[in-house]
């Protein structure tokens, strides 16, 4: 099952939008820049994948998306509402229509509870708990939606195998029917086998309740699989997005282009196009270098590279790029 093309028109605003989104954190060896004027659009029912190396911020967009973390500086729009700086009622609202799926099936169940009382609590804290019955009611057809027989309510976590785990997480996530979806590097945790049934039951309940996705991962062969468009993050900034065929057959930044060469291929051998490998580390997030954050890493960087930050620009199709070479 391969993901559905969706594509954002001026006439439909997109479901979740972050504009000029600035987040740091301060420490006691200064400022790390986790965020830096990130613009990011997610549209009704779309898959966005969200790619780059541990540490360029895909995790804290999400927080930031949920407004588990405020913004320092931009705007985060849901649904058209402006909830940069919402509390009360509208962030208790936002909660309710937009969910998480974390990274370990195991850490974010409570090993004390059942997993009955775990999928009834978002019931609970919403106010929408109604009867007992109601209540099993409810469950018992979450359970059913990813695959896993009401029975397995009185269950507690270490029951379960890591893919079932994984499973009554989506399963709590569509507890309140949420309008979107974070997924947090949801199925890095799992084997291989494992990995393709979550990914393939994440794709069902899109057709299925027509459900949006922001899908975080460093695996860019699982986001080709899920996203109809990719974004590519690097230290704290977007350099690359578009629609996913445009970003994975033509590539125009040169850290898309390596991320896809330091793919794992199946018969290296018969790899005929020259593969450009990133050397070294990406740079201090507490310093980062001026000009193009990745110049000290890229093969093709200029005298302007060093010097001039580039701007996120228009390449024709939904193609959005940040290279003063592309």
């Amino acid at each position: 099952m391969s993901a559905l093309p969706v594509t954002l028109t001026a006439a439909e605003p997109p479901l979740l939008q972050l504009s000029r989104a600035v987040k740091h954190y301060p420490t006691a060896g200064g400022v790390v820049h986790a965020l830096d004027g990130v613009d990011l659009a997610v549209g009704h029912g779309e898959t966005l994948g969200l790619v780059g190396e541990s540490g360029c911020g895909k995790s804290t967009v999400a927080r930031v998306a949920l407004r588990l973390v405020p913004l320092d500086s931009g705007q985060l729009h849901f649904d058209g509402q402006d909830l940069s700086h919402a509390g009360g009622a509208a962030l208790r609202d936002l909660r309710a229509r937009l969910q998480m799926v974390f990274q370990d099936p195991y850490a974010s169940l409570n090993p004390r509870a059942t997993i009955g009382r775990v999928l009834r609590e978002p019931l609970i804290v919403q106010g929408r708990a109604g009867s007992a019955a109601e209540q099993r009611e409810q469950v018992a057809w979450a359970l059913a939606r990813v695959g896993l027989s009401p029975d397995m309510a009185e269950r507690h976590p270490h029951e379960f195998s890591g893919g079932q785990r994984q499973r009554i997480g989506i399963a709590r996530a569509l507890m309140l029917r949420p309008a979107m979806i974070v997924c947090d590097e949801a199925v890095s945790a799992l084997d291989v086998s494992v990995r393709a049934q979550v990914l393939n039951l994440l794709l069902g309940l899109r057709e299925e309740f027509g459900v949006a996705y922001l899908f975080i991962s460093h695996d860019l062969g699982v986001v080709r699989h899920m996203a109809d468009r990719i974004a590519v993050m690097y230290l704290g900034q977007v350099v690359e997005q578009g629609p996913r065929d445009r970003v994975w057959g033509t590539p125009l930044h040169p850290y898309t282009r390596a991320l896809m060469a330091a793919m794992p291929v199946a018969r290296p051998q018969a790899v005929r196009a020259p593969r450009t490998l990133l050397q070294g580390d990406p740079p201090n997030p507490i310093d980062p270098p001026a000009g193009c954050r990745f110049h000290p890493r890229c093969p093709l960087a200029t005298a302007q590279c060093r010097t001039e930050a580039p701007l996120l620009r228009d390449a024709g199709d939904g193609h959005q790029v940040a290279c003063h070479l592309a």
